[in-house]
């Protein structure tokens, strides 16, 4: 069953590994994590290729689970949960960013933010759900863009949608996977003075998985992975925008 949380770490990570089976060989990819992220923390996860950066992100994602260990998100212990409470919780409480945008390439700006809210257990009218579609696509500044397909799209105007669309269901955490890796170094910043606005503004916790020392100087600690293990943990020497 899943409750809500009341204690300072939304995230708690106890010694997770994950190994994945390939034929008859193992392969180790997290070797013991453990992490904690307190409620409204903005967070870089950051290592190079391989590091298991990806894996670990699946697995706050509730995309995956660990091998072993145990992972607590806001009170719940999610190894613990079905996969339909899994998806439950997933659903009501966490926003993914990606690379590669991942928007619908036939439907519109709205349209795409407001498919989240087709799986949602709030009662909403149709209205209710466009109205804050709207919202959200103006809070990203694409306020003249809401009926404009993908392909009509910028790089940066694909993700600002991406990112509405990852706050439909007012989620308390948000992960994104390389969010500028696809975007020019203005656009990069824009969005990630974006990021730092409503993590300070809204108190979304936030975790962005980077190779990019630039993109996580912008968050307020950087979570330097190696190895399949947490290496350090170093509190960012720039914040630009918002702190």
């Amino acid at each position: 069953m899943v409750k809500e949380g009341s204690g300072l770490d939304f995230i708690e990570l106890r010694d997770i590994h994950k190994t994945y089976h390939l034929g008859e060989m193992d392969l180790p990819v997290l070797k013991g994590v453990s992490l904690n992220v307190s409620r409204g923390e903005l967070v870089a996860l950051m290592g190079v290729s391989g590091s298991g950066k990806s894996t670990l992100l699946n697995i706050l994602g509730c995309l995956d689970h660990p091998t072993s260990g145990e992972y607590w998100l806001d009170g719940n212990e999610t190894s613990r949960l079905t996969a339909k409470e899994q998806a439950r919780l997933r659903n009501r409480m966490i926003g993914f960013v990606f690379q590669n945008f991942n928007l619908l390439a036939r439907t519109s700006a709205l349209e795409n933010v407001l498919m989240p809210l087709t799986y949602t257990k709030e009662n909403l009218s149709e209205h209710q759900k466009k109205q804050r579609a709207i919202q959200l696509l103006e809070k990203v500044g694409l306020t003249d863009r809401i009926d404009h397909l993908p392909s009509q799209l910028s790089g940066g105007e694909q993700q600002r949608v991406a990112i509405a669309r990852s706050l439909v269901n007012h989620p308390r955490v948000l992960l994104a996977d390389e969010p500028t890796g696809n975007l020019d170094s203005r656009t990069s910043e824009e969005l990630l003075q974006m990021f730092q606005q409503l993590n300070s503004a809204d108190g979304i916790t936030i975790i962005v998985v980077t190779h990019d020392i630039g993109v996580a100087q912008h968050a307020r600690r950087i979570i330097h992975i190696r190895d399949g293990l947490i290496e350090r943990s170093t509190v960012a020497q720039k914040s630009n925008g918002v702190t």
